[in-house]
């Protein structure tokens, strides 16, 4: 993807219009749109889909805009960077990677106690999977990373050092207006017969896991592009969903949540079912 033509896409996506977008980036609306078009053409699934109002992405579209914004962003970033070393005003930041789970749960809060203590740094947060994050830091991409062991596990590589942060429990996520919600902790069997959604194998192997100790197999019906997509089926009443206790405080307002109580033979080994926090950096650094 050339950045203009993301740039052009995402611009329309925020305005619903193709001449307001053409206007905003002095492009003709021609222009403009034989660039959706070849975008389209490139990607083979249509991105946009008229409505009474002008034109709106498709599932596909809002999925591609959503990574296209974070590769503008990045792109944005290194074009400033660059200007501050020929400027003289370089001052590398702090790039942190985290799970999408944490990105949203603990990792803003220690990024703020850090800057309480050390002062004003610069930094910034990029969200991905374990194993993603875990090739990032090694390629020198990403100064630490707050990741999870969850599946399919974390190496044993020389390469970083690893610190253990502490363990997550698992939690059930539903629509408000499911009949389990504010039951309290509910055992998987209650469970059983519900749709599951997931947004990667990791957690569908962590909810597969959960599953088989309570002796009961989850229907993954559905699957998600990633955890925003998976929460919003959640609210919409399509499926319910496994999901970090730590993503907990920051749950839009139309789930809930529930623990999932374990039977007394697998407690003490419950601890093996959820995932534990890692923090992760290149040795030496």
């Amino acid at each position: 993807m050339e950045l203009t033509v993301g740039r052009t896409f995402v611009t329309v996506c925020r305005l619903g219009s193709l001449s307001a977008a053409a206007a905003e980036l002095s492009h003709t609306q021609s222009a403009v749109s034989r660039q959706i078009a070849g975008l389209e053409r490139q990607l083979g699934v249509p991105l946009m889909e008229r409505h009474a109002r002008g034109v709106r992405p498709t599932p596909a579209g809002e999925v591609f805009r959503r990574h296209a914004l974070a590769t503008l962003n990045e792109a944005d970033r290194a074009v400033r960077a660059a200007r501050d070393v020929r400027d003289g005003a370089y001052d590398r930041p702090l790039v942190v990677g985290a799970t999408p789970s944490l990105a949203a749960g603990i990792v803003p809060e220690a990024i703020r106690s850090l800057l309480e203590r050390a002062g004003s740094i610069r930094w910034s947060l990029l969200p991905g999977l374990s194993a993603q994050l875990h090739n990032r830091v090694i390629a020198g991409d990403l100064d630490i990373a707050v990741v999870t062991d969850a599946p399919p596990g974390l190496p044993n590589d020389p390469r970083v050092d690893r610190r253990f942060l502490g363990l997550d429990d698992m939690v059930v996520v539903l629509p408000v207006g499911h009949p389990q919600a504010g039951r309290g902790p509910v055992r998987m069997q209650t469970l059983a017969d519900q749709t599951w959604v997931e947004d990667n194998d990791g957690s569908a192997a962590l909810l597969r896991q959960h599953s088989a100790r309570a002796g009961v197999s989850a229907r993954i019906d559905l699957t998600a592009a990633d955890l925003l997509g998976k929460l919003a089926l959640v609210a919409t009443g399509h499926a319910i969903a496994l999901i970090p206790g730590v993503l907990t405080c920051a749950l839009r307002t139309d789930v809930t949540t529930v623990g999932h109580a374990r039977h007394a033979v697998v407690e003490v080994q419950s601890a093996q079912c959820d995932p534990g926090q890692y923090l992760v950096a290149r040795r030496g650094t």
